[in-house]
């Protein structure tokens, strides 16, 4: 995918009022479909007048609307990359991944080779059907966020996947590390995220934003710092991060939302997604978690000897 423009502005007429936003942005982008235009507007990528609406607003006459979408590139074939990759759990339908921090989940712009698609090309080969940019992936993790990833390895696992995902029904959990002494032992963030407007790379807490609820429990307080179980009802872009840094206590590490210090040895955003549960296609639970990193760890091991 190119960089993102403006591809479409549209003012609603008559015969539009009452329409599904999203349905109508369908009908009006050519070679393009209902989930891509979900995503965008969940990416708050899609404006009605200036604001960010959900996909089911129904548009009224005279309504303003702009589509700021990537301009599509050619498709290029997934080249196979021989990169190991541990593995928590696989059948004939899923695998899952622990994947390390410092891996992209799948091609992007800056990013076209070496990642975990590219991996899972090599690894499975018959699982990668041609033309395909993101095969079996329901859901992602950020680049320098280590922990678990399901890849769905055919079609009807796929979609069994991703009715799981947009039901809410998939226990997510993830260690985290904040800065700060975090005030409460549990707390709960329910704050829409969207674009932020001034930082389209950045996403923030926005009025009009999509509906994120994550759910903060304290695990361990640590000199100027606080070990967190997330766990997140939603899966919105950096929700995590976005959320921490909401409260005042940005995540450890994070160079983009403000977490960043240099009196811990850390390279990155302290972010593991460490707790997956979810059904199998055969109707099997699958309950996987993931042990902290060792880089991680060694943040742990150092601020509990200052504590001492």
């Amino acid at each position: 995918m190119a960089d993102r423009d403006f591809v479409l502005r549209l003012t609603a007429a008559p015969e539009h009022a009452g329409e599904r936003l999203d349905r109508l942005v369908v009908e009006h982008l050519a070679d393009t479909s209902r989930s891509f235009v979900q995503r965008l507007i969940e990416e708050g990528d899609v404006l009605v007048n200036g604001t960010v609406r959900r996909p089911s607003y129904r548009v009224a006459d005279g309504d303003l609307i702009e589509v700021r979408a990537p301009v599509p590139e050619v498709p290029e074939e997934i080249t196979p990359a021989d990169i190991l990759i541990p593995i928590a759990y696989e059948d004939d339908d899923v695998i899952v991944f622990d994947k390390p921090a410092g891996l992209v989940v799948h091609p992007a712009p800056g990013h076209k080779h070496g990642t975990l698609v590219n991996a899972f090309r090599w690894l499975r080969p018959e699982n990668v059907e041609p033309g395909t940019e993101r095969p079996g992936i329901v859901h992602r993790l950020d680049k320098d966020t280590s922990g678990l990833i399901v890849v769905a390895k055919n079609e009807r696992s796929r979609l069994h996947l991703l009715k799981q995902w947009q039901r809410r029904d998939v226990l997510k959990e993830y260690t985290a590390l904040v800065v700060g002494n975090f005030p409460e032992d549990r707390a709960t963030v329910d704050a829409p995220i969207g674009r932020d407007p001034n930082n389209r790379k950045r996403m923030a807490v926005v009025a009009g934003g999509r509906p994120a609820i994550s759910h903060l429990e304290v695990i361990e307080r640590l000199p100027g710092f606080t070990l967190l179980n997330v766990r997140i009802e939603t899966g919105r872009t950096h929700q995590i991060r976005v959320h921490c840094a909401f409260t005042g206590h940005p995540v450890a590490g994070d160079r983009m939302y403000g977490g960043y210090r240099q009196n811990i040895p850390l390279e990155r955003q302290f972010l593991h997604a460490r707790h997956l549960r979810f059904t199998l296609p055969d109707g099997r639970p699958l309950d996987l978690e993931s042990p902290l990193p060792p880089d991680l760890q060694h943040v742990l091991d150092v601020l509990r000897e200052r504590a001492k």
